[in-house]
């Protein structure tokens, strides 16, 4: 049985690095998110990763609230199904900033379909 988890160890929350991140970071667009992503060769897990829902096209609380448990219980089955296995194949160790770049609060099925694709895509580029 696959255990299914999101610990801190794999959570990105250092300020610095979050900015060094997005300064750094190549990125990409898949709508409705998008991805800014560097290796990073010293940390123990194979992905860091950081949510980001802007304030500025979801006002309340609740609904970013919403989309961020939405996306990382998206996240958590999909890093143990397909994109450890992947990093871990390629040798590689990522941080990744997942911006919410939409403008509705989708479906967790369209997140899942959606969030899939792009680390789909971002295993590609790498």
């Amino acid at each position: 049985m696959k255990k299914y988890y999101f610990r801190k160890e794999e959570r990105l929350c250092s300020v610095k690095q979050i900015e060094q991140l997005y300064s750094q970071g190549s990125s990409f667009s898949f709508y409705p998110f998008r991805l800014i992503y560097s290796t990073i060769p010293e940390q123990d897990v194979p992905a860091k990763i950081v949510i980001s829902i802007p304030k500025r096209k979801f006002k309340k609380a609740v609904d970013r609230n919403t989309l961020k448990r939405r996306i990382k219980e998206v996240y958590r089955h999909s890093k143990v199904d397909f994109l450890y296995p992947q990093l871990l194949e390629k040798n590689l160790k990522i941080q990744i900033l997942i911006i919410y770049i939409g403008n509705e609060i989708n479906t967790s099925t369209n997140i899942r379909k959606k969030l899939n694709l792009a680390l789909e895509r971002l295993v590609n580029k790498l």
